[in-house]
């Protein structure tokens, strides 16, 4: 493997990486506007309609469990991520 190959592998690598984390916060997005209609429902249903009221719970509790979830996901991500970055450049450094 000479020196572009290398470089070229770790670059894709990189941005790969890089564009999941972008797809794992996007998920994150749309368990926060979940957990946020939930948190709705629970709000102006709480004693009108126990089955929005239920539902707005079951909501509330899912998205919250998610973006825990997918914030851990986005967290471990980035330090892979870094760690990727690391022994990239401890490689470039070993070549020359």
């Amino acid at each position: 493997m000479n020196r572009r190959e290398l470089i070229e592998g770790y670059e894709t690598e990189i941005a790969y990486q890089k564009h999941m984390i972008e797809n794992l916060g996007r998920w994150f997005s749309l368990f926060f506007t979940l957990a946020s209609l939930g948190l709705v429902l629970l709000y102006f249903f709480r004693s009108n309609n126990i089955w929005l009221f239920s539902l707005g719970l079951i909501l509330l509790i899912l998205g919250v469990l998610a973006m825990l979830l997918f914030g851990y996901g986005i967290y471990r991500g980035r330090h892979n991520l870094q760690l990727v970055i690391d022994d990239f450049e401890a490689k470039l450094k070993a070549y020359h």
